[in-house]
């Protein structure tokens, strides 16, 4: 997709094929949605949630944003794009689930990792990437040898620690009404790696 005129022909090949398919799914979508997943994904192009798990529209309440973060619980009246889009999928939607999904080669854990000696900075975006500050200084005092890897998991662990500030969030978790989840997505390989909440490991999901 490079041009208008691309995302024009899409749109067409869209109507033609998968809508054409699914109109009848599409038709019910119109009246309202009810899935049971939230995903907390990247903005990174390369890394689709939809494609990688084989989902249908319906299906999943995606929120995308720099490094899949989840900043902590804070009602300070202030924009919250995040924390808005929670609310809504746990208090309206009602999930059973929400997924923190980070991958390989993640621009946002680099910017974190490189700080204001990296192109990727600006004025929004440094901030943003704040939020992995402890998350970074445990993958440096570790001394792992691959840190834009590790932090990409910590960064994982930061968000689901953050999911847990907020009050409604855990008193569902408590219920046994909510689930939380991470996972990390290979880009390269096409492998997903799911969070073992036990061991807090990340496994390969064979395919």
């Amino acid at each position: 997709m490079k041009t208008v005129d691309d995302l024009i022909a899409g749109y067409r090949r869209f109507r033609a094929g998968v809508y054409a398919e699914q109109a009848q799914l599409y038709r019910e979508l119109g009246e309202g949605q009810d899935p049971d997943v939230m995903l907390i994904a990247c903005a990174d192009s390369r890394a689709e949630p939809s494609d990688i798990f084989n989902a249908a529209p319906g299906q999943m309440f995606v929120v995308r944003n720099v490094a899949n973060l989840v900043p902590p619980y804070k009602p300070d009246g202030g924009l919250h794009g995040v924390s808005a889009g929670l609310e809504f999928a746990v208090n309206v939607l009602k999930v059973r689930h929400i997924v923190v999904m980070g991958h390989g080669g993640c621009g946002g854990v680099t910017a974190s990792l490189t700080e204001s000696k990296s192109a990727l900075i600006g004025e929004f975006v440094a901030p943003w990437v704040k939020l992995l500050d402890a998350a970074r200084a445990r993958v440096m005092d570790s001394g792992s040898l691959n840190p834009q890897f590790a932090l990409e998991l910590e960064g994982i662990e930061t968000s689901l620690e953050n999911l847990m500030s907020f009050p409604w969030v855990a008193e569902a978790v408590a219920a046994g009404k909510l689930e939380l989840h991470g996972a990390w997505f290979a880009i390269k390989h096409g492998e997903l790696h799911w969070r073992n909440p036990a061991s807090r490991r990340f496994e390969i999901v064979a395919p």
